[in-house]
């Protein structure tokens, strides 16, 4: 099958990789319909991560082609919606809400879903049938519920966001576009999108934003708290993961609220001080996908959301190497590939 290598930074290739079969009884073999490239790809595309010939991709939908003996919940010619990391849905952390934790949990990244096929682990605890075969129009949106939609919903969740609250986003790519529509679609009276991007704020105001700020850092934080009678928002869904966005996530919260990070941060160093008198409630990490996978899809195939909105460029497969290249140089937003 082809699949997406990254031989070292900025070195995008497709090639021939192996097959993959069922190994366990609990595996499926799924034969992907979509996939797409993450902006915390990017990390090692940048050089900011080792990377050495590594397998790329981990959000992903498709139809079922084999499954193990142990699989109960599908069977094949299902279409399924996975989530970024692999877990049992059985475990005591999974049960609590924190399948990302699994104590089986298993990055998808490993496995490499820039691929035309792929073997998904405890695909009971992994993937999720969708109420029948999509039509063409909601796979986009489908592939966002993988990871972006579901890690923004994370995001806005644990920024308790709500009627009557005032949510910041700190973040305008395709996660922080995502807590938007989750702030929105969970009640948030005011969304505050911090955005210097003018399609990007566009995007934003569809998706639920009520005001836009460009300003950044300290200058950032004031704005939010003039807009805000002083006080900062109640909750701040920080979707970046630098040092700089997250002290301005910080910042930009009120005493007692809560903030919920999804950037995968490289090099934040967190004053203990700081968070100490900031005085919030903090939550976050890679997003607990599967938690929200049932509820996303049926939004989805409802059509009361449309997260798919986000894909602003699509390429084939074998044109990987310019998706990555658009989103590194900010000629796109989230590149969807079709197989």
């Amino acid at each position: 099958m082809r699949g997406v290598v990254m031989y070292k930074a900025g070195d995008v290739r497709v090639e021939e990789r192996a097959d993959p079969t069922v190994v366990e009884p609990t595996d499926a073999v799924i034969r992907l319909t979509a996939t797409c490239v993450c902006g915390s790809d990017l990390w090692p595309y940048r050089g900011i991560e080792a990377v050495d010939h590594q397998v790329m991709g981990h959000e992903y939908v498709g139809v079922v082609e084999e499954v193990g003996a142990e699989v109960r919940t599908m069977k094949p010619g299902d279409f399924v919606v996975g989530s970024f990391v692999i877990s049992d849905n059985t475990c005591e952390i999974c049960r609590s809400g924190f399948h990302s934790k699994c104590v089986h949990a298993e990055f998808v990244s490993q496995i490499g879903t820039q691929a035309e096929r792929a073997r998904i682990p405890l695909a009971d605890g992994t993937l999720v049938v969708t109420p029948g075969q999509p039509d063409a129009d909601l796979v986009p949106s489908l592939l966002a519920a993988s990871d972006v939609l579901g890690t923004g919903w994370f995001a806005a969740d644990a920024a308790q966001a709500g009627p009557g609250k005032t949510v910041a986003v700190v973040g305008d790519g395709a996660v922080g576009l995502m807590a938007v529509l989750a702030a929105r679609e969970l009640g948030a009276e005011r969304i505050i999108a911090m955005s210097r991007h003018p399609e990007r704020q566009e995007l934003a105001r569809y998706y639920g934003a009520t005001d836009i700020v460009e300003e950044r850092g300290d200058a950032g934080v004031q704005r939010i708290k003039e807009l805000t009678g002083g006080l900062g928002a109640h909750g701040v869904a920080e979707a970046v993961g630098t040092q700089e966005s997250f002290m301005q996530a910080v910042g930009a919260t009120r005493g007692g609220g809560h903030l919920g990070y999804v950037g995968v941060n490289h090099g934040v160093q967190i004053p203990g001080i700081e968070l100490f008198f900031a005085g919030i409630h903090t939550l976050g990490g890679p997003a607990p996908v599967r938690r929200y996978l049932p509820d996303l899809i049926r939004r989805v195939w409802d059509r009361t959301i449309d997260p798919g909105r986000v894909f602003d460029l699509t390429l084939p497969l074998d044109q990987a190497a310019e998706g990555y290249r658009a989103m590194d140089e900010r000629r796109a937003t989230k590149v969807l590939l079709e197989l």
